[in-house]
């Protein structure tokens, strides 16, 4: 059986990243076969689908809702360009984020399970980025109306700098930092 040794010692790596670092303990490491270990992978990522979708779902709803309200009327071109770009974000993530469920459906039972998880993955790195970019519009949209154009402004761009932060930064930082601890310390005394 083929063992597991992706960066957080569950097998869920990066798509396409290989595990290289030295053996590692025990109990951080899976004997699992490819097959289950593309199961297990798939299933983590459904999971993490879901928690998204819900947050997805509800900014459409509320985009769309906010269209037949009688305030709409009262927006100007940049508010109403920022709420059509902002609903078609929002589209577009929630096609990226279920569109793994398709690409799993159209590859039911033709032994594709590990393409399946690579591609799914990197939908849903896409759906995430584009959500990223919805949920700035729509702080925007709303904080312009309420407050005026630069607060407005300020808020999106608040929003996805802490959405940068959380969603990007962290984990890269949190990986850089597993890397380091896992990397063997020099013999010659430099490091």
């Amino acid at each position: 059986m083929e063992r597991d040794r992706n960066e957080d010692g569950h097998g869920t790596a990066a798509p396409g990243a290989r595990a290289q670092e030295p053996a590692a303990p025990e109990e951080h490491v899976r004997r699992e076969t490819a097959l289950e270990r593309a199961d297990r992978n798939f299933l983590e990522l459904l999971q993490e689908l879901r928690v998204t979708q819900t947050g997805v779902q509800i900014l459409f709803a509320f985009l769309l809702t906010l269209a037949f309200t009688q305030r709409f009327t009262e927006l100007d071109s940049l508010q109403r360009g920022t709420y059509v770009a902002t609903l078609l974000l929002s589209v577009a993530a929630a096609v990226l984020l279920t569109a793994p469920a398709a690409v799993h459906r159209g590859l039911f039972r033709r032994r594709a399970k590990r393409r399946i998880v690579d591609v799914s993955s990197r939908l849903a790195a896409a759906g995430l980025g584009v959500l990223a970019f919805a949920l700035s519009g729509a702080v925007m949209l709303v904080v312009d109306v309420v407050l005026g154009r630069a607060p407005g402004v300020a808020a999106g761009a608040s929003v996805l700098v802490f959405i940068t932060g959380l969603w990007a930064v962290l984990p890269w930082r949190l990986s850089r930092s597993l890397a380091a601890s896992r990397t063997p310390p020099r013999r010659d005394g430099r490091g």
